[in-house]
């Protein structure tokens, strides 16, 4: 488990620190923000559970980034790992074989549930979606994508579009052959049910109408989150991932699980898609976790029915840093640490000893808390106004006053948390320390008293 101790930010490095916010705002250009109004945080160092910032004060990292550093930060095995490999062979062209790679793929195809059992290396998650979704299409010979509202898939022209969330609205100019449904989210239902089991029936009920009414003739994937991360942890209701596994495959739709932010532990499983026993996709996408975002990676792990698909014709697509030696033995390393250290297990424990209960308790003590909801180390807090109109604290798709505030008495008091519209994600590295853990905790009780003074009745 993380065992950071507190360590001061040297001058040399606040000085550091100082001059790389300076040379940021003159030249770098940041993703999702309004240049001129955006003062980013200047991170000098990170190690374990914890980053500290450019005033050399250290935050515990409820965030995990953009919950991609599972395994901490400056995890010393794969730091080592990364080392060893820029000593060997830095960087090769994907055409050729090299041991990383191999070992890497070898790796994850042991990971994955059923058949898939061939790995193509991309450089991130939104190129794994792009680079499924062109496989599936492909095998299939349709072109129409499903995918749900309230999901995120990433930000490059494809897999922007294929997204659920408004981020997906300034860049959607309908010619992409996506068509979105509702999932189901019995909090925020858009089919009127009281229990999980009703939401689940009407949920696969609308989805299969939908696909009757578009021509199932039409679709060549499905593309789902095992658990939606950025758009709010909504844990699937028993019997969903099962239902639309059904429904795939009466249509002959490929089922393209995205496991970008759930897969490599996040959920207490190796992929989330392990909570619903016995389904089994076509297609997974990962990214984040595979190593900890330490060099950027990602990947589709392929069914043996689809690889066989490009047996004898060439698959058009490919990237040149498919497969890269740094990023490969980085993943090799980190399953390795995850694996020795148990790093899974230890997110599930977490989840029903620590984070579960104590997310619980919150709920019942503060009258902002709308609902809790997640497992392992990947829960979601949704704030609202008020808990009977369940009114949220920011608007879907935007932020508020009040929930910036909120975010910067998180940091404020040394937790530096993830946010999105009105919730606060408790996604920190997979092996944080139960201290650490509570000790988190014990920050939002605190900002989640503020949160409470923005109820009305």
């Amino acid at each position: 488990m993380s065992t950071t101790t507190e360590s001061a930010v040297t001058e040399e490095e606040l000085a550091a620190g100082r001059r790389a916010f300076e040379l940021d705002r003159k030249h770098v250009f940041h993703s999702w923000s309004a240049q001129k109004q955006i003062k980013p945080m200047t991170v000098t160092k990170a190690e374990g559970s914890y980053v500290w910032d450019g005033e050399g004060n250290r935050l515990l990292d409820f965030s995990s980034q953009l919950v991609n550093t599972n395994i901490g930060h400056q995890h010393p095995k794969v730091v080592a790992a990364i080392q060893e490999q820029a000593g060997k062979l830095c960087t090769v062209a994907p055409q050729h074989v090299n041991d990383a790679r191999s070992e890497a793929a070898r790796l994850v195809s042991e990971l994955t549930p059923g058949n898939l059992d061939t790995v193509f290396f991309t450089n991130g998650g939104a190129d794994a979606v792009e680079h499924a979704i062109r496989m599936a299409r492909l095998h299939t010979g349709r072109y129409k994508v499903l995918s749900a509202y309230r999901s995120y898939h990433g930000g490059t022209a494809l897999a922007v579009n294929v997204t659920g969330d408004p981020r997906r609205l300034p860049n959607d100019y309908g010619n992409a052959g996506t068509v979105h449904f509702h999932a189901p989210f019995l909090y925020r239902t858009q089919f009127h049910s009281t229990t999980e089991e009703e939401e689940c029936q009407r949920a696969l009920e609308n989805l299969e109408q939908l696909i009757l009414l578009e021509g199932p003739g039409a679709f060549a994937a499905l593309v789902l989150e095992s658990i939606p991360g950025t758009a709010g942890i909504m844990i699937p209701p028993a019997g969903y991932l099962a239902g639309v596994r059904e429904l795939t495959r009466k249509y002959g739709i490929m089922f393209i699980a995205d496991e970008v932010m759930a897969g490599f532990g996040r959920s207490g499983k190796w992929f989330a898609i392990e909570h619903a026993a016995g389904v089994e996709p076509d297609l997974i996408t990962f990214a984040k976790g595979v190593n900890s975002g330490y060099v950027p990676l990602g990947g589709v792990a392929i069914s043996d029915e689809i690889a066989a698909t490009f047996a004898h014709t060439p698959f058009p697509g490919g990237l040149t840093y498919s497969g890269h030696p740094l990023a490969c033995a980085a993943a090799v390393a980190t399953i390795g640490a995850m694996r020795e250290e148990g790093m899974v297990e230890n997110a599930a424990r977490l989840g029903e000893t620590v984070f579960g209960p104590g997310l619980a308790d919150l709920a019942e003590k503060h009258q902002s808390v709308g609902e809790v909801r997640g497992t392992g180390a990947f829960w979601a807090v949704e704030l609202v106004k008020n808990r009977e109109t369940r009114e949220p604290l920011a608007a879907y798709g935007g932020s508020s006053p009040e929930m910036n505030t909120l975010i910067a008495a998180c940091k404020e008091r040394g937790l530096l948390p993830f946010a999105n519209f009105n919730r606060l994600h408790v996604v920190p590295p997979l092996n944080i320390s139960d201290e650490e853990a509570r000790t988190g905790l014990g920050i939002l009780d605190e900002v989640l008293t503020i949160a409470d003074g923005y109820v009305t009745d």
